[in-house]
């Protein structure tokens, strides 16, 4: 079709954006070798000699002579960075000190041995980790690895020596090289470096050659050395073609899927499915299915699924669990069709004849119904001997069942004795398999059976005749008797079946129950501390383990919430949680990272990236989470971090929200003051100019007029400025009233004084009562909100008219009134009137002030105890109310 032709002709999206990441990374290079004693660590050297000399700066982070003198020259005139000193258990450990690289940052380092395991108190637990964090810091990497390192080989490697090495490294590390190197050598040559002492000394040289380095071993890790490296090769060429658009023929698409359960050899049908992925250059998954079984499983035994499970994680496949059902490989097969899959990878069962004629075969019924995908059956390896199974805990608690499922027989045995005069003894038959059905419903399978057997015995001896023994007189009873086991064993089998794909439905119910309250129960927490603490007593009771949730502060990590309530971490959890955090990856117990915590740290994401950490603790041995309860920890821990960005967007938004106010509140400051402050400083300064030069010219009424002028204006700009100041005490909460009893009168009269001058236009009436008691007040800033209060009379009401203060005592109350006659403030502006800034006549813009006076009266009266209010007058103008309750400040009789 065109649009293949077209796209096509078009660089592939994905391998553009391989080539744009690698540009911010360091390259790796990798001298892969066959075996030891090839002359990986001496090459390695020779190259970065051959950099170096070009002027390249290369450091030696770590590299291993082993007392090789050839190889002990090409080091020495290298720079060797120190290693970094580990004591352990009363030794003393040398570890490459990868802080000590990143600080120095060379453009290439040389690190020997990738699949090195580091000393316990590590950073990393693996060396090839070191090495990424390298990469990853954009330093290039020389490093060396023999070929039984390799994580999918270890099986093969392990065939071919007899040895199974414990030491690899993920075939990510070899898929991530950007060159590929093979040290070879032919086994012959090897071997006489061996005899000549050039890899190991005489006596340990003499017992590799005799087992390891035998020249049939030696071939066979040569050849799978030099096709690995042609796989990696292949690799390149594919990726280069695609990102360059060059035509040519593609993979067919192939998938491959490989089933795993409890059975030890699960781990090598997991490499084999990466090695049969890699032939193919194909993905793989690795699928679980849970079953009623699954649920009866012992702790070691699902501990080994979750561990098979990363282990497939590890080497670049996909790990799934799928909820099934009594048909597995209908299950098996839905899936592979849903995903595409060419290729399943199943093993082989080593069950009897006959309990599969009785309960089937899986991997018959994947072969039988596979249609067009390959099945392949594989034997697998178990890696040494056969674990023993787990010995049953016996006891009162696991014969009750079995107790249950005799007394149900015994009860039925007493109702057909009563029935038998009644029924004929074929149909008492129906009362037991009753009792056989009640008992699978109730009890399962195995409690089933025995009420089976149980029920036919009683049966036979009560009900056929002759009577009170087991002897069967009648051919056909006999027939009759053994149709009932039969029907009964099949009915208790296909009811405990059942039974438990009931109990998996509803344990699986109550998780989705448990989820949806949990998303309702962050849904209506309102802080950020209550959705924390939601989530950790969530996690907790759900997966029945301790945990932690640690958000940024300050820069650091801290505990925000946990459950059980804890707030300290040791250094290595903080240190675990710290990366877990900067890396976006798990760190902790159980983790490749800084496995020496005590807890598992797990990042929480959002959109926005990592918002936090979880830390995961129990008493319990062996890994935290099965994979069921890592999806179930995944979804809690989506949502929980949905709520934490709801609850920070909430946060963000409050913000812009107070940054637009104060933007505002600045811009009308601004405004004001360049306004109310520019007209007195004018006044002022065109007196005082006025003053100094025509002084000789003026008369003395002039030269007094021009003063007070001078005068007024600076009291003005004074009173602008005091109201700047006190808004400013206000906000900073500096406000502390200094109350002590004081009379009423006495404050008012201190502010009429202080305000003569801007009231010389207007009538001033004062009616106080006489016995209006003494109130506990700060007269200061009691003074400034009635001087506040006069001002804005004087400079909103007509000249001539006139303003009042008024003040008694109601209802326990002390209300003292400022009324003028101005032209009053519209009901709806009434409340804001007290707001910063805020003018209510579109004329009160070119009104002297900066429209802070009510606002400052508002706060110095709440700071005093009281309240104040604008309220309209009946004849014009407004009355501003101001109330202290008497009993509150302590009022007493003058």
């Amino acid at each position: 079709m065109p649009q293949d032709r077209d796209a096509a002709l078009r660089p592939s999206p994905e391998a553009l954006l391989a080539v744009a990441e690698q540009e911010t990374r360091g390259r790796l290079k990798i001298f892969l070798g066959a075996a030891p004693g090839v002359g990986k660590t001496y090459e390695m050297l020779a190259s970065a000699r051959a950099r170096r000399n070009e002027g390249r700066d290369v450091v030696v982070g770590l590299v291993e002579t082993h007392g090789r003198r050839e190889t002990e020259a090409l080091a020495a005139g290298l720079e060797t960075l120190p290693r970094r000193r580990i004591a352990y258990k009363g030794h003393v450990l040398e570890e490459m000190d990868l802080d000590a690289i990143l600080a120095r940052r060379p453009a290439l380092a040389l690190v020997d041995e990738l699949a090195h395991t580091n000393a316990p108190g590590s950073r990393h637990a693996k060396r090839y980790m070191d090495v990424e964090e390298l990469l990853a810091a954009g330093i290039d990497v020389y490093s060396t690895l023999n070929i039984q390192h390799v994580e999918s080989l270890n099986d093969v490697v392990a065939q071919i020596t007899r040895v199974r090495v414990r030491e690899t490294v993920p075939d990510a590390i070899i898929d991530r090289a950007d060159d590929i190197e093979v040290i070879d050598l032919t086994p012959s040559d090897l071997i006489q470096r061996l005899k000549d002492g050039k890899v190991y000394v005489p006596d340990t040289a003499r017992a590799a050659v005799e087992n390891y380095f035998s020249p049939g071993n030696l071939t066979a890790l040569r050849e799978l050395a030099l096709r690995r490296t042609a796989q990696r090769v292949d690799d390149q060429l594919l990726s280069h073609m695609r990102a360059h658009a060059i035509p040519g023929p593609w993979a067919a698409g192939e998938r491959v899927l490989v089933c795993l359960d409890e059975d030890p050899r699960a781990a090598g049908l997991a490499r084999y499915a990466k090695r049969l992925a890699d032939r193919l250059r194909a993905p793989w998954t690795a699928l679980h299915v849970e079953t009623e079984r699954s649920f009866r499983l012992g702790e070691a035994e699902r501990d080994r699924v979750a561990e098979t499970l990363r282990l497939a994680e590890r080497m670049g496949g996909e790990a799934v669990t799928l909820p099934g059902g009594p048909h597995i490989a209908e299950d098996v097969l839905a899936y592979a069709r849903s995903r595409n899959v060419t290729h399943v990878v199943v093993g082989k069962s080593d069950r009897s004849r006959w309990f599969e004629m009785l309960h089937g075969s899986v991997v018959h019924d994947l072969v039988r119904r596979s249609g067009n995908i390959s099945v392949h059956v594989v034997a697998g390896e178990t890696p040494g001997p056969a674990p023993a199974p787990a010995p049953r805990a016996t006891g009162a608690a696991d014969a009750r069942p079995y107790l249950a499922s005799l007394a149900l027989v015994a009860v039925a045995t007493g109702l057909g004795l009563a029935l038998q005069h009644i029924l004929a003894f074929q149909n008492i038959a129906l009362v037991f398999l009753t009792a056989v059905l009640v008992s699978a419903v109730k009890l399962g399978l195995r409690p089933a059976l025995l009420a089976s057997l149980a029920g036919m015995l009683a049966f036979n001896f009560f009900f056929i005749p002759p009577l009170y023994t087991f002897t069967i007189a009648d051919p056909e009873n006999i027939l009759a008797l053994f149709f009932f086991l039969v029907v009964a064993i099949i009915a208790s089998n296909l009811t405990a079946r059942v039974r438990g794909q009931a109990l998996a439905a509803r344990a699986r119910a109550k998780t989705t129950e448990d989820l949806y309250l949990f998303s309702r129960k962050l849904a209506g927490a309102g802080t950020l501390d209550d959705l924390l603490w939601a989530t950790a007593f969530q996690i907790a009771s759900m997966l029945k383990l301790r945990v932690v949730v640690l958000l940024p502060e300050a820069g650091t990590l801290a505990v925000k919430a946990a459950y059980p309530p804890e707030d300290r971490l040791d250094a290595a959890d903080l240190a675990a949680a710290e990366w877990a955090f900067e890396h976006s990856h798990a760190a902790g117990r159980g983790a490749d990272t800084l496995p020496g915590a005590r807890r598992l740290f797990l990042p929480v994401h959002t959109g926005r990236g990592v918002v936090g950490v979880i830390g995961l603790d129990s008493d319990k041995e062996g890994a935290l989470l099965a994979p069921e309860q890592r999806r179930l920890l995944d979804a809690l821990a989506d949502q929980a971090a949905l709520a934490v960005e709801r609850v920070n967007l909430v946060g963000d938004l409050e913000q812009a929200r107070l940054d637009a106010e104060t933007d505002r509140l600045r811009s009308a400051l601004l405004t004001s003051i360049s306004h109310d402050l520019k007209t007195p400083l004018a006044s002022i300064m065109g007196s005082a100019g006025t003053l100094r030069d025509f002084a000789d010219a003026l008369s003395g009424a002039a030269r007094a007029e021009l003063l007070t002028t001078i005068e007024e204006e600076a009291q003005r700009l004074n009173r602008f400025i005091a109201n700047l100041l006190d808004m400013t005490r206000l906000e900073s909460g500096a406000i502390a009233p200094r109350a002590a009893p004081h009379d009423v009168g006495e404050i008012v009269g201190t502010a009429l004084r202080r305000a003569q001058p801007i009231l010389k236009h207007h009538a001033v009436a004062v009616d106080i009562d006489r016995d209006l008691p003494l109130l506990r007040l700060d007269p200061v800033l009691f003074e400034q909100v009635l001087f506040n209060l006069l001002d804005n009379a004087a400079k909103y009401a007509p000249p001539g008219s006139k303003v009042e203060i008024r003040a008694g005592a109601r209802d326990g109350e002390v209300v003292i009134e400022v009324r003028d006659e101005g032209p009053g403030i519209p009901e709806e502006e009434r409340a804001r009137v007290f707001d910063k800034f805020h003018r209510v006549h579109k004329e009160d813009r070119v009104r002297p002030g900066t429209g802070l006076g009510l606002a400052i009266c508002r706060g110095f009266v709440e700071a005093m105890g009281g309240s104040i209010v604008a309220v309209g007058r009946a004849g014009g103008g407004t009355a501003f109310v101001i109330t202290f309750p008497t009993a509150r400040h302590g009022a007493c009789a003058p």
